[in-house]
């Protein structure tokens, strides 16, 4: 019986998405409340569970997230983003263009909530494929593979986050595996499938064009826009890799530790920040935050889906019903990572955010987690996989690629939909291979 009313919330949740277009919040705790009332729980005993899941899961993500976003705000604003770009070309030389775009957006994405990143380097992307000769396509692909992965597999974004928050998963670790399994996943996705699509020509409107082109004197210095963006991976990477072979009882093990912590290496990188790029540049102090409370105004709504994500989970877990779906998965011979991955793939497909499939599927998956031993860094990465695929109509990023690069929908589908696909089958491999290693 659990089974049945899940699936029948899971439909609901998709209709009123779908159907309706009702805000995902609402419908999430709407299908929470349903769930959780036609599982015999008490009234008041559901209001409880709901705000016991959203506390819970906000608790660290509000900190997270918000800081995050300012800094991906400022790295945007203050012309980082620009600076390595160009600076990456430079490196790299014009014949390398691709690889050099492709880079930029990894380091930029990993910053950038991906709708920023796509709205602040795609123009740019756009003046460099002019300058250099190169066909539109082959430039931009590589960079938003490289903007796609980082927001489907890397913290600090919201949805693999969000479900090493849900999963228990040690932050640090879900950012180092990652990296593993963007590597090949952008490589594959990007330059080498440029090279086997149909060639497509793009020819995106003036308007979509870079406003906003700064000057080198504008711009703040190379390293110090490597610097401050990478510097939030540099201290929890380090802090990783010092606990995992070193140990936190070392001298000054718990310091490094405490840098290393995702919330206290973000707000170090904004204090940062807010001096390299900002004040240092002749910037006041209140236009500084100015660009921070923006940058927090634009990720409200993410934070209350996923508020509704973990409302549900809690719901799940109170009502008894992740205990039986526990139970009943258990007898399955997939992996733990493939169901994982394609339940969020059935969401993805049919819902179209890739937030909202990861977030969903966290719920169903949650009692896996637990009772088979796998490991909850690489179920997020497996999750954010799936959440990748088959992106289509349904999904916002399909529509901003079309009508940035002005294409037809089957132009968009053999590029766009092939590019998310090849990201999301990658990326399983990935964490199947490390799952062998680990």
């Amino acid at each position: 019986m659990p089974i049945v009313i899940v699936s029948i919330g899971i439909l609901i949740l998709f209709t009123l998405i779908i159907v309706f277009r009702l805000n995902a919040f609402i419908a999430f705790i709407l299908i929470t409340l349903f769930i959780g009332i036609f599982q015999g729980m008490e009234l008041t005993s559901v209001v409880l569970s709901i705000e016991k899941g959203i506390g819970s899961t906000l608790g660290f993500l509000v900190m997270i997230l918000g800081l995050g976003a300012m800094l991906g705000k400022i790295v945007a604003e203050s012309g980082a983003a620009q600076r390595i770009t160009l600076g990456m070309i430079d490196l790299f030389g014009v014949k390398n263009t691709k690889t050099a775009v492709m880079i930029t957006g990894f380091i930029v994405g990993i910053t950038m909530f991906y709708s920023v990143g796509f709205v602040i380097l795609v123009p740019l992307v756009f003046t460099i494929a002019a300058t250099t000769g190169l066909p539109l396509i082959a430039v931009g692909l590589p960079m938003l593979a490289s903007l796609s992965v980082t927001h489907g597999f890397l913290p600090p974004h919201p949805a693999p986050s969000a479900l090493a928050v849900l999963f228990e998963a040690d932050m640090g670790k879900t950012l180092l595996y990652g990296f593993l399994v963007a590597i090949p996943a952008i490589l594959i996705s990007g330059p080498l499938l440029t090279k086997v699509i149909p060639k497509v020509e793009a020819k995106p409107i003036k308007a979509f064009m870079a406003s906003k082109v700064f000057t080198t004197e504008e711009m703040p210095s190379l390293f110090n826009s490597l610097f401050t963006a990478l510097l939030p991976v540099l201290l929890i990477g380090i802090s990783t890799l010092f606990i995992e072979f070193i140990g936190v009882d070392f001298p000054g093990g718990k310091w490094i530790s405490f840098m290393g912590n995702p919330v206290i290496a973000l707000l170090i990188t904004v204090l940062l920040s807010t001096y390299t790029l900002g004040l240092a540049r002749g910037l006041q102090m209140d236009a500084v935050m100015q660009i921070y409370s923006e940058a927090v105004a634009g990720i409200t709504m993410v934070l209350l889906i996923i508020s509704g994500a973990g409302a549900l989970k809690q719901i799940l877990i109170d009502s008894g019903v992740s205990d039986y779906i526990g139970n009943v998965m258990e007898v399955t011979a997939l992996s733990p990572l493939v169901i994982g991955w394609l339940i969020a793939t059935l969401i993805r497909f049919s819902v179209g955010s890739a937030t909202v499939a990861g977030l969903t599927t966290a719920g169903i998956i949650l009692p896996l987690v637990q009772t088979t031993g796998v490991s909850p860094e690489l179920m997020v990465l497996s999750i954010g996989s799936g959440s990748l695929m088959l992106s289509h109509v349904n999904d916002s990023g399909f529509w901003l690629f079309k009508e940035y690069f002005n294409l037809s929908i089957k132009e968009t589908l053999i590029t766009w939909t092939l590019m998310e696909t090849t990201i999301g089958i990658t990326g399983l491999l990935g964490v199947l291979a490390l799952d062998q290693i680990l």
